[in-house]
């Protein structure tokens, strides 16, 4: 591998084996759950206890992601979390294992990985640097793996979960984990952790309120927050309420499979072809348009009750348009941050993304049992319309367009209290 983009090539493969590993988990720990108490209120409890600490986790692990390095960090909970799942099938061989001891694991699996995932990202700018690649590309690269892993990987995960059980495909999972580390530790140089060693040595409230004062004062990235916190709650009704729903009601196992995959095959061709041409294309126009695509018509052509022709090319063309964001919003986010506060801040901005998931079930539901199906996709669309083009009303959110070199540590205060006027 040659040497200038052995970087990106190196955190390219950590982040596709961590990706396949949890996305096996995320079909392994539910299965399990439900063969072992068939009770799908705990099993959707497991899914909350994993998420919520995973979240507040992520939040709170920005400083020792900018103190000790995201290279590290990312070792350390990648490690760290292939520990605790692998208590699981070893539990279950041993058949110590029930439904009062796995809480608590996947509270610490959760807990674990997400320091790794948010150091895996904080380690973005400076392997754009390192491969004297755009920051676009890579934050695309980024984007169209997680988007392949989603596609592929849930596909492959069923198949070995019905292959080789619940419990013991979380083997695999523990695998990729430390596979993950083992890439970190041995690909990625350890000059990525060089923000570290210039950070300033304060405590770690100090530090922890330095990112939150910084992500504050930055109309762009609270516009960008707020936007896909709601947008992620839609989606998570959207894909784990309505969709199932409108299947049993129209379709069956196979239409709600096919609409997932679909669209998760256009999302990657979106963001693939976003990776080769992101720093060339305008950024507010490209926001524009992929969000008046990818957001309120998957919703309505359901509301309208379409034929599935019609739905299954909405819904594909809705992923396309949808692969092109990520790429431009990492880039907007990474190109705001100075570097000492890396960690901090893109964990805070990916952790209150994140923040409202756990409740998009319960909201489709409850809009369900009020409105019906028809009604509560109109809404949800509508929603999804007014959160993604209410904050281009602010002048200060249109900055986003603006491509622009990261800001130094010395003119970090300068430079925040310049983008809150």
């Amino acid at each position: 591998m040659s040497a200038p983009r052995r970087p990106i090539l190196a955190l390219a493969a950590a982040e596709t084996a961590s990706l396949l590993g949890t996305r096996l988990a995320l079909i392994a720990i539910p299965w399990l759950v439900i063969t072992m108490t068939g009770d799908p209120v705990r099993t959707g409890v497991v899914g909350m206890a994993e998420m919520l600490p995973y979240v507040l986790a992520k939040m709170l692990a920005g400083p020792f992601v900018d103190r000790l390095g995201a290279r590290r960090i990312a070792i350390a909970g990648d490690c760290a979390s292939a520990i605790a799942i692998l208590l699981v099938p070893l539990l279950h061989q041993f058949e110590r294992l029930d439904f009062v001891i796995l809480l608590p694991i996947v509270v610490a699996v959760g807990t674990l990985r997400a320091p790794a995932d948010a150091a895996k990202q904080a380690l973005v700018p400076a392997v754009a640097t390192a491969s004297a690649l755009p920051l676009e590309r890579v934050a695309g690269l980024m984007s169209t793996l997680e988007r392949l892993a989603s596609a592929v990987g849930t596909a492959v995960g069923g198949a070995v979960v019905a292959l080789l059980g619940a419990a013991p495909a979380l083997v695999l999972t523990g695998v990729a984990c430390v596979l993950s580390a083992a890439i970190v530790a041995f690909a990625l140089p350890r000059s990525a952790d060089s923000a570290a060693s210039a950070a300033p040595r304060t405590g770690y409230l100090a530090d922890l309120r330095e990112g939150w004062v910084w992500f504050r004062r930055d109309a762009v990235l609270v516009g960008i927050v707020g936007m896909v916190a709601i947008t992620n709650l839609l989606d998570q009704a959207y894909a784990g309420v309505l969709l199932p729903v409108w299947s049993t009601v129209f379709g069956d196992a196979t239409s709600f499979g096919f609409i997932l995959a679909i669209f998760s095959a256009g999302a990657v061709l979106g963001a693939g072809i976003a990776t080769l041409f992101a720093e060339r294309l305008p950024r507010l126009v490209v926001y524009v348009v992929a969000f008046l695509i990818a957001g309120a018509p998957r919703f309505a052509v359901f509301a309208l009750e379409a034929k599935p022709t019609v739905i299954f090319a909405v819904v594909c063309l809705s992923g396309f348009a949808g692969g092109f964001l990520n790429p431009i919003l990492g880039a907007v986010m990474f190109e705001r941050i100075p570097p000492h506060l890396t960690g901090r801040v893109s964990s805070l901005v990916n952790a209150l993304s994140w923040s409202l998931i756990p409740f998009g079930g319960l909201v489709g539901g409850l809009l369900l049992a009020a409105f019906g199906l028809p009604l509560t996709f109109a809404f949800c669309g509508g929603a999804y319309l007014l959160a993604t083009m209410l904050p281009l009303a602010r002048r200060s959110f249109r900055e986003f367009a603006d491509r622009r070199t990261r800001p130094t540590n010395e003119t970090a205060d300068m430079s925040a209290a310049e983008t809150s006027n």
